[in-house]
């Protein structure tokens, strides 16, 4: 089944509207989509449009509205958040909007296997994170104060916030 995630906005990168918080000297994306939509199927993004268009194509996708601006999930750059155990820890990852941590902070093997099991790639380097057609569907949807409000990790919603 379809899901078609709706913001105020969907940028493609996040450095596709000037943010400096994207490291990387590759030109930025295509522009903003204002009232945009992304449709995810499976574990894939499937289209990135306008909601009008997008519902129009796939009026029976499960819709999912969110306050704020959607984009691509991001590469957590740093160790990982403190937490009880290595699930929580990953989990603290995924509620800042990331669905990628770089291995030379995943040292302990429990780490490892929470990160596997809830879809969580371990990188060797940081990546530019981007939303692409057929593209595994990690994206993160921020609120005016850059709060994360939702994670979708590999097609999967695994954070929102109450």
């Amino acid at each position: 089944m379809e899901t078609l995630h709706t913001a105020d906005e969907v940028r493609y990168t996040w450095d596709s509207a000037g943010d400096a918080s994207v490291s990387d000297a590759s030109p930025a994306g295509p522009a903003p989509v204002e009232g945009g939509a992304v449709v995810v199927s499976g574990d894939r993004i499937g289209a990135v449009g306008t909601y009008e268009e997008l519902r129009a194509r796939f009026p029976r996708a499960r819709v999912r509205k969110w306050a704020g601006t959607l984009g691509p999930a991001l590469v957590h750059d740093g160790p990982l958040p403190e937490a009880p155990s290595p699930r929580e820890r990953i989990h603290a990852v995924l509620k800042l909007g990331a669905v990628a941590v770089l291995e030379r902070y995943v040292t302990d093997p429990g780490l490892h296997s929470a990160a596997e099991r809830v879809g969580v790639m371990v990188l060797p380097t940081v990546r530019r994170p981007a939303i692409a057609d057929r593209g595994r569907a990690d994206l993160a949807v921020f609120d005016a104060d850059g709060r994360c409000v939702a994670t979708v990790c590999a097609g999967r919603l695994v954070h929102r916030r109450a």
